[in-house]
């Protein structure tokens, strides 16, 4: 290699280094912003200065909390354009959002343009997406995160039609979302702690076997009890519960953490050695 070459490649070296601090310093003015606010105006005008700092044009925040119907409460705030915010809200879309369904499969950010990726895109969701395109609304990138038992939220950067998501922001974008969904989470308060139902451990086994979708003779050959008393243990996790249907059980055993998606995945899909 040439004196000439490793010149150069110094040269670069240290542009990478500075445009790497750069990011650093801007990640911690906009972080350090975001963390001050008190309340959801302040969080609106920090979200709104942090997403033209990493060169994107628009930003939504929601978080939901939810701990028993007394209890809920919601954040949603944005800087869309008018025209795309008036049909999401109109036709009541957040239920039906792929970007939404996504955000609760993936651990970390992730470019809309992986959508497929991580969750099935339907005829209608590609419709959405093209609406929003018409409507003033690009690619984006959001972040998830997610209480088990408490509360969702994600926080989303994007940018117009026909422009290329900044990347080379996207690290900046995570943890500036992270930290503006936990001043969410301080503004709209923490759930109460609720008591939650206690199963036994034998009633917890019915459950999972339920949910990894065996039939109470089935569960009774597996457990070595007999069929009426799963059909006792299930009948009192439901009164537990408060629920009058084997789905609606399985759905708040995972909801409480009592059975994990691991627990069924892994007994339904075993590794192949």
């Amino acid at each position: 290699m040439t004196l000439g070459a490793t010149c150069g490649m110094a040269g670069w070296e240290r542009a990478l280094g500075r445009s790497m601090i750069m990011r650093l310093h801007l990640m911690e003015d906009l972080v350090s912003e975001i963390c001050s606010v008190d309340d959801e105006d302040e969080l609106h005008a920090a979200l709104m200065t942090a997403a033209r700092r990493m060169c994107f044009d628009h930003f939504a925040l929601v978080y939901d909390r939810r701990a028993g119907d007394e209890a809920e409460a919601n954040l949603l705030i944005h800087d869309y354009p008018d025209a795309w915010a008036n049909v999401y809200v109109d036709f009541d879309l957040g239920g039906a959002d792929p970007v939404r369904r996504a955000g609760e499969r993936s651990l970390v950010g992730f470019e809309w343009q992986h959508l497929p990726d991580l969750v099935p895109m339907t005829e209608g969701d590609r419709h959405m997406l093209a609406v929003g395109r018409e409507n003033g609304v690009g690619d984006g990138f959001t972040v998830p995160r997610h209480l088990p038992g408490e509360a969702s939220g994600s926080c989303s950067f994007a940018v117009r039609p026909n422009r290329e998501i900044p990347r080379e922001m996207l690290h900046v974008a995570e943890i500036v979302g992270a930290f503006a969904l936990a001043s969410a989470r301080r503004i709209v308060g923490v759930a109460p702690v609720r008591e939650r139902p206690v199963l036994s451990k034998r009633q917890r086994e019915c459950v999972l076997w339920s949910a990894r979708g065996k039939s109470q003779a089935e569960i009774a050959a597996i457990l070595g009890i007999s069929e009426e008393t799963v059909n006792q243990h299930l009948r009192t996790a439901r009164d537990r519960y408060a629920v009058h249907c084997r789905q609606a059980l399985i759905l708040c055993a995972l909801f409480d953490g009592l059975i994990g998606f691991g627990d069924i995945i892994r007994w339904a899909r075993p590794a192949v050695h």
